[in-house]
């Protein structure tokens, strides 16, 4: 008798595990729990999902207004605005203020005197009257403000700012050596 070629023993196998009995499952879950897992997994699609969409468009919408607001951008002002101009019409103007975010507008120091929106300027002050600024520091904030005055860009509070600068007591080189070294 002839022996039997690898295709019948292939096709008996296979009738075999056709004929077995075994449950057909298409899911891990128990069948009395599909429902309620489909309707939590439904709600949870319904209201989750959208507010984390929103969410997630206005973070990333007002990452152009945080970064100019870290790089003392001159102009942060116009970028918060043209953020919020992008979230009302749909994000369309979002490429616009990510770039200018970025990059310094080229004839603002010459027609100002700056490149830095005035908080800095706040911000620095504050600190140089509270001594945490060395010499060198106090004397460029004095620099940039002498020369925003020679253009006419001082506002008020930098002019009076800038006068209460006389009275600003710079932090001593040995004491700025030792806080990096305390803190490294």
């Amino acid at each position: 008798m002839p022996r039997p070629g690898p295709w019948l023993l292939g096709a008996l196998l296979g009738g075999g595990a056709l004929a077995a009995p075994f449950e057909a499952r298409a899911s891990f879950l128990p069948h009395e729990m599909m429902g309620s897992v489909a309707t939590g997994l439904a709600w949870f699609i319904i209201f989750a999902v959208p507010v984390a969409g929103i969410v997630l468009f206005w973070l990333v919408h007002v990452m152009p207004e945080k970064i100019a607001h870290k790089r003392h951008h001159p102009q942060r002002d116009a970028i918060k605005t043209l953020c919020l101009l992008s979230l009302v019409f749909g994000g369309m103007l979002w490429p616009i203020a990510w770039l200018w975010a970025f990059v310094k507008p080229v004839g603002y120091q010459a027609a100002y005197g700056t490149e830095r929106h005035s908080d800095y300027f706040h911000e620095q002050g504050g600190r140089a009257l509270q001594g945490e600024l060395l010499a060198h520091e106090i004397a460029h904030l004095r620099d940039e403000l002498d020369a925003m005055d020679a253009k006419g860009a001082l506002t008020v509070d930098l002019k009076l700012l800038r006068s209460n600068l006389a009275a600003a007591v710079p932090r001593v080189e040995a004491d700025a050596a030792a806080a990096r070294s305390a803190s490294a």
